[in-house]
């Protein structure tokens, strides 16, 4: 190993938990033995369960499924684990998602032939299906079909059985975040299905992850700590199924632990509709895409039905007068402000993540998204995508994303396909307000690893129909670019192009004025926007080079009246 990738292995293992090391050692060396001979019972439930479908189906007919923008085949036995699938569309097809997508119930039939042909397709501990996160997400998803099911037969309930004592014994604590939470939802959904000293040892183990967990993941502003939106949305949905399982089951040991849970759900929903677009769908900070989690609004319902309520989010100092508000997220550390005429931006004052789970940040420190006119017109480049391929971090990278590359390097260290090395810190951020205007300063630090020592200070000025950017680098630098990518709904003039051009959205005659004050050069670079996975829409990004220190970019969509 080279000494460059031993220095970035050793600033991406410093930030590891104790707890992480000691269980990627312990998991090398352990294998998973089963106890097959075992029968499980059903506990008795005071209703059988009951949600909104919040997923579309995946499966196109018996046997073909759709993940990831990629169709395959269920063949045959080998199909589960066909090496010409990615790992990810793999994991998907174990998930049995569909038991519970938008319209199962009229799948009945199809499903019981889905389960009986896992069953009898995974022998046990063999294969993509049986490690411990495709193991959480079905064990659910089974408890779920099963409650509905007037006789559950024997044989589903072993093998249920067996998959929970397999990912009893190997829970993702090598891992930590949203995995080990799935993991312990899973844990107490199987404990609470299945009757027997067992199944009990599975809900108690649940609940001891999950009471030590859910502060640790979910912070005080209703935001998840690996600060994506989507995932985010994920776990707020987990949330809202252990609330159902308290109803469904009875139980005294979740239905003490409800009042919490419901708290945590309502800030949750609060800091969802805070990162959402006027379009009601999430805003793309970090990994993020349409179609893994349920919709805003979805996640809404769910919530309602089971007695949440998201309230409202309040503007950082509310004032009647204000034509221009703020909305600062502290312990996420995003920003919203809402402008005229139902105009919104979000702004990434945030860490990448936690420092000892960083696999779902970006390079995005500083970058920013802004909707006009109740669609988006500057968009972060968003996920298509997971692996170690260089699209995988390309989309990871800050030249992906609405802020300032400096000497060609992204402003955190990203490599593989989950790790980052250096990473860049944002400082705490200043706010000015008044009636008609917010002012928002920060800066970080990532650049200081590079030889000048560069620090990108960046404010953003927002007055009812304008916003006015000013990075300033700090430091020594060869060359220093801001980014600024496009819906691609969004047109522009290339025929007269210059400093100062006009953006068009389809059907709107009201022009968005885009112009910049120190550039060196202006261009128009082709790029792609990934609203989904394996999705790739071609878009624009307006690529602005610093001549000295520091740009200023203007943004206008109409007179301030």
């Amino acid at each position: 190993m080279s000494l460059r990738k031993m220095f970035r292995l050793f600033h991406t293992v410093r930030h590891l938990k104790t707890e992480q090391l000691i269980y990627r050692l312990y998991y090398r060396f352990v294998k998973v033995r089963l106890t097959e001979n075992r029968e499980y019972g059903q506990r008795p439930w005071l209703s059988t369960w009951s949600s909104s479908e919040l997923l579309p189906s995946r499966m196109l007919a018996r046997g073909s499924f759709e993940f990831l923008g990629e169709q395959g085949d269920l063949k045959d036995k080998d199909s589960w684990n066909d090496p010409l699938k990615s790992k990810l569309w793999l994991y998907n097809l174990h998930y049995l998602d569909d038991l519970n997508a938008v319209g199962a119930e009229l799948r009945r039939e199809g499903h019981k032939n889905l389960i009986e042909r896992w069953i009898a397709e995974n022998p046990p501990a063999i294969g993509n299906g049986w490690e411990p996160y495709p193991l959480s997400l079905r064990i659910v998803n089974l408890v779920k079909w099963f409650s509905r099911q007037d006789v559950v037969e024997p044989a589903w309930l072993k093998s249920l059985g067996l998959q929970a004592q397999a990912l009893y014994k190997q829970l993702e604590f090598h891992i930590l975040g949203n995995h080990l939470f799935a993991n312990a939802k899973a844990l107490v959904f199987a404990g609470a299905f299945l009757d027997g000293d067992e199944a009990q040892k599975w809900l108690q183990k649940g609940l001891q992850i999950l009471d030590r967990e859910i502060p640790e993941q979910l912070l005080p502003d209703g935001g998840h700590f690996e600060l994506s939106p989507m995932y985010h949305a994920i776990l707020l949905g987990d949330m809202c199924d252990l609330l159902n399982l308290a109803e469904c089951s009875g139980l005294s040991v979740l239905r003490k632990r409800v009042p919490g849970w419901h708290e945590v759900v309502n800030r949750g929903l609060t800091w969802l509709t805070v990162m959402s677009h006027p379009d009601g769908r999430i805003a793309f900070f970090n990994d993020a895409a349409f179609g893994i989690a349920p919709d805003p609004e979805a996640n809404k319902a769910y919530a309602s039905s089971l007695g949440c309520d998201a309230g409202q989010a309040s503007p950082r100092n509310p004032r009647g007068d204000q034509k221009v508000s703020l909305r600062w997220l502290e312990n996420s550390g995003y920003c919203r402000v809402e402008l005229s005429d139902g105009n919104v931006a979000l702004l990434d004052l945030a860490r990448i993540g936690p420092d000892y789970l960083p696999a779902h940040g970006h390079a995005d420190t500083l970058s920013f998204e802004l909707s006009l006119f109740g669609r988006r017109v500057f968009v972060n480049s968003g996920t298509s995508q997971y692996g170690e391929d260089v699209e995988r971090q390309r989309q990871r990278s800050t030249a992906a994303h609405n802020t300032v590359v400096v000497d060609g390097e992204a402003s955190s260290e990203m490599w593989g396909g989950f790790r980052v090395a250096r990473r860049a810190y944002p400082s705490t951020p200043c706010f000015a307000e008044s009636a008609e205007s917010v002012v928002v300063v920060a800066s970080h630090g990532g650049y200081k690893r590079l030889r000048g020592k560069a620090i990108h200070q960046r404010s953003w000025t927002f007055t009812p129909r304008s916003l006015a950017i000013h990075d300033l680098i700090t430091g020594n630098f060869e060359s220093a670019e801001a980014r600024f990518h496009l819906h691609p709904d969004v047109s522009i003039d290339r025929s007269h192009f210059s400093d100062c051009q006009l953006l068009l959205l389809p059907g709107s005659e009201k022009p968005i004025s885009f112009g910049v004050q120190g550039a060196e050069s202006m261009e128009l670079v082709e790029s792609t926007w990934h609203p989904k996975f394996g999705v790739s829409v071609p878009n624009i990004c307006i690529a602005v080079k610093f001549k000295g220190h520091d740009l200023t970019t203007r943004i206008e969509w109409g007179s301030d009246t």
